[in-house]
């Protein structure tokens, strides 16, 4: 489906080094920040303590933020668990502060702005940082597995140049998520990481679908330049760029706006993989591409020359 068609090819290869060099300014300042400032890492990695508290109704999730940040609790992550009367607390890790006395003030924190609901304390658990090093290990193991199954899978189905750019491409998208968390001193927790592992499998997605084009061109239109094959594959695909990446932006741009807390951080590394994943795709991958030699030749089998006095079934004439 198309909702438009450009009839003549747009000249992205002319502008390759400039949208290059963009990217790779880009991707230094990333790598910067997250050398010199660091990930603001949740709970989850660094430890802390899980309180569960039950109300009779329905709980006011910023009210109760609100007066936990009045009173000295920083960074606490609140969200619904299970039903709006649920609420799931995480207080991180702090020295010197047993895990009885944390459960015990924050339902005194809580019985506040309870307004004659009183909140029942169900469950109180310590995360130990220990777990939190493990999270974090599991993570970067899963991330690493992912990146060597998209490489494998798109030597397979094209070749080893096109498996090449684009996990350059893709790790690029990863790294700047990754920069803009550690300028921002955003959380980054679970769900992020969910988020980046999803951006990585999307942004694959538009490479493979350019790619794809290319291949075919190659193959169907003789006389083109490989900066014209790779223009013709960009501009050829953009209706369906804009179509899927509208689509999905709006539901992601929906739980940035309704999601509440629990999922922004969430929908944000989404919004910034989305944005930086059509750019990847189609401005630094396909340069990559031509960079590295693709060529016609590669996707056409040369025909084999039959001897004289031989048909094409092998039988002498």
């Amino acid at each position: 489906m198309e909702f438009f068609r450009i009839r003549k090819d747009i000249p992205f290869m002319r502008h390759a080094l400039v949208f290059n060099v963009i990217s790779l300014v880009t991707f230094v300042a990333a790598v910067f920040f997250l050398a010199t400032r660091g990930l603001h890492l949740s709970i989850e990695f660094t430890g802390g303590t899980l309180i569960e508290v039950g109300y009779a109704q329905t709980a006011d999730i910023e009210k109760i933020r609100k007066q936990l940040d009045t009173d000295g609790f920083v960074d606490t992550q609140v969200q619904n668990f299970g039903s709006s009367r649920d609420v799931l607390i995480r207080v991180p890790l702090a020295k010197d502060t047993e895990t009885a006395k944390v459960g015990e003030r924050v339902v005194t924190s809580l019985a506040k702005v309870s307004s004659g609901d009183t909140p029942t304390l169900k469950r109180v658990e310590f995360v130990g940082p220990q777990v939190g090093k493990e999270l974090a290990s599991d993570g970067a193991m899963a991330l690493l597995l992912v990146v060597i199954g998209i490489v494998i899978y798109l030597a397979v189905r094209f070749e080893w140049r096109f498996a090449v750019s684009a996990i350059i491409a893709n790790l690029h998208d990863v790294v700047i998520i990754l920069g803009f968390f550690a300028f921002f001193q955003w959380e980054f927790s679970l769900p992020v990481l969910a988020a980046v592992l999803a951006v990585l499998g999307y942004s694959v997605n538009e490479s493979v679908v350019v790619f794809d084009r290319v291949r075919e061109t190659f193959k169907k239109r003789r006389g083109l330049t490989t900066p014209e094959v790779l223009n013709h594959a960009i501009t050829s695909t953009i209706s369906r760029t804009i179509i899927t990446h509208g689509c999905t932006q709006m539901m992601v741009t929906s739980m940035l706006i309704f999601g509440g807390a629990a999922l922004h951080y969430f929908a944000l590394a989404l919004t910034i993989g989305i944005l930086f994943g059509i750019y990847s795709s189609v401005l630094v991958a396909s340069p990559l591409v031509m960079w590295m030699g693709v060529s016609r030749e590669q996707f056409i089998k040369a025909k084999k020359d039959k001897p004289e006095g031989m048909t094409e079934d092998g039988a002498c004439v």
